[in-house]
């Protein structure tokens, strides 16, 4: 696993050196390549992943599912990923584990088990390499599985990690349009898909550190946007 690490580390150093894509080293499935030129015009900018970020993120995926099914990591992270995406959450990856009532008490200051820490930072990698589990889609919500609810807006998507993912309609049984993906604006006012700025900034196969800045429990108001995004599908669900 260190041999591993040590090679993702000397390979994502060569390409924020030269620009290539990152299919080079292997993180990106061949269809989720991204350039500059694939940034969808209403994607939301968010922050560039730090250290901290990455620990928030693996952070929730320990404290709300499964702990020895990466499938249920996956999923959990999934829906942290897919927040940050979103126009209607933070755009940084603590702020979003760290908002109230949203994931598991503690999630932020529990310790976590160095047995387990190897799992969490593959995983990690994976979803800010740009993976993302093809069952939850853009599902934003989830609980544990088991209980059931009187709401006729949650529908279903899949289940994973002991829990069950779902999205939200609104009150005419209309599902959210498809959200970009988040991007990260840099110093030099370049805008580039979220996944390139990780790699450049040498988070992805960074170990976790084990610390988590103890301001991030704080309410979040939500910002003034860039530019808003669609509101629905394009046609009613189901069909």
């Amino acid at each position: 696993m260190r041999n591993d690490r040590h090679l993702r580390l000397a390979c994502l150093a060569t390409l924020a050196v030269a620009g290539s894509s990152l299919g080079g080293c292997g993180l990106f499935r061949p269809q989720q390549e991204l350039t500059t030129g694939s940034i969808a015009a209403n994607a939301k900018v968010v922050q560039t992943p730090t250290a901290a970020d990455k620990e928030c993120l693996a952070r929730a995926m320990y404290f709300e599912s499964n702990r020895s099914d990466e499938d249920g990591l996956l999923a959990v992270g999934t829906v942290v990923m897919n927040r940050l995406d979103a126009p209607a959450y933070p755009g940084r990856i603590c702020e979003v584990v760290g908002q109230k009532r949203q994931f598991a008490n503690g999630v932020l200051s529990k310790p976590v088990r160095d047995q387990d820490r190897p799992r969490l930072e593959k995983v990690a990698d994976l979803l800010l390499s740009g993976r993302r589990h093809d069952g939850v889609g853009q599902a934003l919500h989830f609980h544990t599985a088991g209980y059931s609810f009187p709401y006729n807006n949650m529908h279903y998507v899949v289940a994973a990690g002991g829990n069950v993912f779902y999205e939200k309609s609104d009150r005419e049984g209309y599902l959210p349009a498809l959200r970009p993906r988040a991007v990260v604006q840099v110093a030099s006012g370049r805008v580039m898909p979220l996944q390139i700025a990780a790699a450049q900034s040498g988070m992805i196969g960074l170990p976790l550190t084990g610390r988590v800045q103890p301001t991030l429990t704080a309410d979040y108001t939500v910002p003034e946007l860039r530019l808003a995004g669609p509101a629905r599908y394009a046609s009613v669900p189901g069909r």
